[in-house]
């Protein structure tokens, strides 16, 4: 009998996603754990293996790479030795509108996306049993990337590179020369999609106040004169850390909705804290995974290892889910205040903005110099009211004050 290959759900919001292009060939045999095909979702590029086993059948009208595709979408078949292969449905010419289908096919979590240099468009099979050649299409890393950032459709531009391979400048010069598509590209129209989703899904509201850093800067000094050999944390890594520990006391602001469900970490739930990434691709939220377990270094290596994987694009879609709360640090921009985005389904993202040396009016009216910060809290109003969400941020700025106390708790 024969086994549907549909696109399976990469992320908890995922309505659709961009294929990419099979990795198997019509009538190759496929055994379960073989990577089929490439699918991008929310901000990351999985590959997609199979479960079952079978030869390799696709439609003739199947999804080419760059086609949008919706979650549950026929892609083809894996039938038995000499079964004959299904009848086609005209809705797989049509393939975003095929929602809520079983799928056949899951994501090993484990597995890191890979930056593939070949993306091959399949033998299509004919009614007469007959093939066309294959046609291969081969791009650079580097002009997959470029064709994302500029919205250029690099699976049809004819590459200068050895054996017709589409190099960076192919890309750039089908931009320059109008050959860019309108509108979105799939990666930032995919990043558009969450942002509208969260002003949509949630009540928002963004508090600010502003830090004494002072003790966070010289925390740092002293990370930076350590003799140990080992990463030099940033003020995002120690502030995450700083943030794990204040959400133990306020776990309301550490909810994260499970469709109409709330759900608050216990105490002795392990606490994950995203991480907002500038990249060239766009932004990316890396996870760093129980944040509670680790010291401020250990934080500093995840994050960076992390930070890294997104800028290169290897990010798997793992290593952006199961945050309880996320943060972003506008302040290398010069940016004091601003209104950061909830990362849906969180509650609740902390901006941090630049830190900067400012006269201070202290006791006895004396004016000293100190180093300050503003955070910048948005939160969701359905979960939290504005005294609770005040507080929330009250007590950040009580632990940025006296950092290192905090983070001997």
């Amino acid at each position: 009998m024969a086994v549907e290959i549909r696109v399976p759900r990469l992320g908890w919001s995922m309505e659709e996603g961009t294929f990419l292009g099979w990795l198997k060939q019509e009538g190759d045999a496929v055994k379960s754990g073989d990577v089929l095909y490439e699918l991008e979702g929310e901000k990351a590029t999985q590959e997609i293996e199979s479960l079952d086993v079978g030869v390799l059948r696709i439609p003739a009208n199947a999804p080419t790479p760059g086609s949008v595709v919706a979650v549950g979408a026929l892609l083809g078949y894996l039938v038995g030795d000499g079964e004959a292969t299904p009848e086609m449905g005209a809705s797989i010419s049509n393939p975003k509108h095929e929602r809520g289908r079983a799928l056949q096919e899951t994501v090993n979590p484990e597995r890191e996306m890979t930056t593939s240099e070949r993306v091959e468009t399949p033998a299509l099979a004919h009614a007469s049993g007959y093939m066309e050649e294959t046609q291969r299409i081969v791009a650079s890393p580097r002009a997959r990337r470029v064709a994302g950032e500029l919205g250029v459709d690099w699976t049809r531009l004819r590459g200068s590179g050895r054996n017709g391979r589409v190099r960076e400048r192919d890309v750039r010069a089908a931009g320059s020369s109008g050959g860019s598509q309108s509108g979105l590209s799939p990666r930032r129209r995919i990043i558009a999609d969450r942002m509208l989703a969260s002003q949509q899904q949630t009540a928002s509201v963004t508090l600010t106040t502003r830090a004494d850093a002072t003790q966070l800067v010289r925390l740092r000094e002293q990370f930076k004169a350590s003799k140990t050999p080992t990463i030099v944390p940033s003020y995002t890594d120690i502030i995450a850390k700083l943030v794990v520990t204040v959400l133990r006391q306020h776990p309301h602001m550490a909810s994260r909705w499970d469709g109409d469900r709330l759900i608050e970490p216990t105490a002795n739930d392990d606490l994950a804290i995203g991480i907002a990434v500038d990249t060239e691709a766009g932004l990316l939220v890396p996870v760093i995974s129980q944040v509670n377990r680790l010291s401020v270094r250990q934080v500093a290596e995840r994050s960076r290892d992390l930070i890294e994987k997104a800028r290169a694009g290897k990010l798997s879609t793992a290593e952006m889910q199961g945050g309880v709360f996320t943060i972003t640090n506008l302040g290398t921009y010069g940016i004091d205040a601003f209104t950061p985005i909830i990362n849906v389904p969180e509650t609740a993202i902390l901006g941090l903005g630049a830190i900067r040396r400012e006269p201070v009016v202290v006791e006895n009216d004396q004016i000293v110099i100190r180093d300050l910060i503003t955070l910048s809290l948005t939160f969701d109003h359905r979960v939290a009211d504005g005294a609770p969400a005040a507080r929330f941020l009250q007590t950040i700025r009580a632990a940025i004050e006296d950092a290192s106390v905090w983070l001997l708790n």
